[in-house]
């Protein structure tokens, strides 16, 4: 992915130079440009790159209430191709993390500077179930060939809270130089363990903590990381660090591990569930004693869809927020008198109708196979992470999640089918695997009456339906788009099946 598309990891690789854990960086601070850097008009490393990173930093401290992280980037434009990195995205996930302290400036072929002094915008880039990533978004000064553009800017995370931190090494342009550290939060019996599961590149120095509790690492000439269509999760493969904390000593025995984290997650799930009066009081309100229990689930499962879910509207300010008088849920009453959560609450509170209706539901945690390769020895509880509601119905598993918007009852989202999971209960919960997706229910089908005319142009109409997984993944991708944007969608996909120039008109409305 683009630097300016950060991969769904919760740190950017990018940095904050000569900034010293604990010291707060002077804001006219900038690294010297060198002659050398001026004069670059390529990179011998990557013939025919469009842009290199110079250097890369990222500065984490986790020491305090509120986690701070300071990023700095530095580029070197080649080509016109290049200049496109003049436009930068800084990745946040809303309601986690925000984004304060940019600065930026563009450094010509002359040495001469150009600050930033430009507007920065707020967009949504990707929504989910679970994370709404949006981007600050801004474009650089006077880019041009052979010029320097350099940006800094912090990561202000939500207090008290600890995210794990992951050095991205690689990306996608090729890195001379890049730089990490990590103060950690060191309270109570907080501990932070790291790995590398893709390993390192060749020659480098794995990370080490100094004597002031600080651990670090530096990496030089790193190749740039290739994307390809329907490549495995690119942060699996990825060189990377991933730090993982425990609020106590960790276990090193797996299963003890995870059955640990099974009695925890289920604790925490249990509390936001546990309203039975308020949940039969909502059941009577959705089905009838006479219908039949798959009948029962369904129209369970079509109300709690109903739910406002936050999670796939486009970014409010603070200010729309505070007038709209959204606040936090903390139990599935909430969520069902309020009437909007995120998807994972509206999971639960399918999990809790359901209960309340005398079905046989559990909670379960999956891993995502877009984001991971899930490996339970990695003992890393923060790759669940997303929700599911497993359902005993005539029998048979069925595996739901009506936080997914649009998803139809019975069908999962292609990156929750055929992946590994923990069933939670009082006892810590075991493993499952949930069902792979149906090829004969995911299908595109196209069907065209054409006619080829005198003078050689073929014309005629075209009928495409999509199916299954295929039909979601396109309705929620256009969620918030209005007709003429959903036209147009509709109308480039067909031009892309076509491999010559066409005209394109929808002639319907499709819903």
């Amino acid at each position: 992915m683009s630097i300016r598309r950060c991969a769904l990891l919760l740190a950017l690789a990018g940095l904050s130079l000569l900034w010293i854990p604990g010291r707060p960086i002077n804001a006219d601070e900038w690294q010297p440009i060198t002659p050398e850097e001026l004069k670059m008009t390529s990179e011998p490393l990557a013939p025919g790159a469009p842009a290199i990173f110079l250097c890369r930093q990222v500065d984490r401290d986790d020491s305090s209430r509120a986690s701070t992280e300071r990023d700095y980037v530095r580029i070197k434009i080649f080509t016109e191709e290049g200049r496109k990195f003049g436009n930068v995205e800084i990745p946040f996930e809303k309601g986690f993390i925000g984004v304060s302290n940019i600065k930026a400036r563009t450094i010509r072929p002359d040495g001469s500077i150009v600050n930033f002094d430009g507007k920065v915008y707020e967009n949504t880039i990707v929504k989910s179930k679970s994370l709404k990533y949006l981007a600050k978004t801004f474009t650089m000064p006077d880019v041009s060939v052979e010029s320097i553009v350099e940006y800094r800017f912090n990561y202000d995370f939500a207090g008290r809270a600890i995210f794990n931190s992951h050095w991205i090494i690689s990306d996608e342009l090729f890195t001379r130089l890049a730089k990490f550290s990590l103060k950690p939060y060191s309270e109570d019996t907080w501990t932070v363990q790291w790995m590398s599961p893709a390993g390192l590149p060749n020659g480098t120095e794995p990370a080490t903590e100094g004597n002031d509790r600080v651990i670090r690492m530096s990496v030089k000439n790193i190749p740039a990381f290739q994307i390809e269509d329907f490549m495995p999760p690119q942060n699996e493969l990825k060189f990377r660090v991933d730090f993982i904390y425990y609020d106590s000593t960790p276990e090193q025995d797996v299963e003890k591990f995870w059955r640990n984290y099974g009695k925890k997650e289920y604790g925490k799930i249990d509390s936001f569930v546990n309203k039975r009066k308020a949940m039969e009081q909502a059941v009577t309100e959705i089905i009838s004693p006479t219908d039949a229990p798959e009948t029962k689930l369904r129209k369970i499962y079509a109300r709690t869809q109903l739910v406002r879910n936050l999670g796939y509207e486009t970014s409010k300010t603070a200010q729309e927020e505070k007038r709209e008088k959204i606040k936090p849920v903390s139990n599935v009453e909430e969520v069902w008198k309020n009437g909007y959560g995120s998807g994972g609450s509206i999971t639960w509170l399918f999990l809790g109708l359901a209960r309340a209706a005398g079905f046989d539901a559990s909670p379960v945690m999956v891993s995502t196979r877009n984001e991971y390769f899930f490996n339970p020895k990695r003992r890393n509880s923060a790759e669940l992470n997303t929700n599911v509601v497993l359902v005993k119905l005539d029998g048979k598993d069925l595996y739901l999640d009506p936080g997914t918007a649009l998803a139809p009852f019975g069908m999962l989202p292609w990156n929750e089918t055929a992946v590994q999971g923990r069933k939670l209960d009082k006892e810590g919960g075991s493993w499952i695997e949930t069902e792979p997706a149906s090829s004969r229910a995911t299908k595109i089908h196209r069907e065209a009456h054409l006619k080829l005319n005198e003078q050689g142009t073929l014309e005629g109409k075209v009928t495409v339906t999509y199916t299954g997984a295929e039909a979601m993944d396109r309705r929620t991708e256009e969620w918030n788009e209005d007709e003429t944007a959903r036209k147009k969608y509709l109308e480039d996909q067909l031009k892309e099946y076509i491999p010559a120039a066409a005209d394109v008109e929808l002639k319907n409305q499709p819903d």
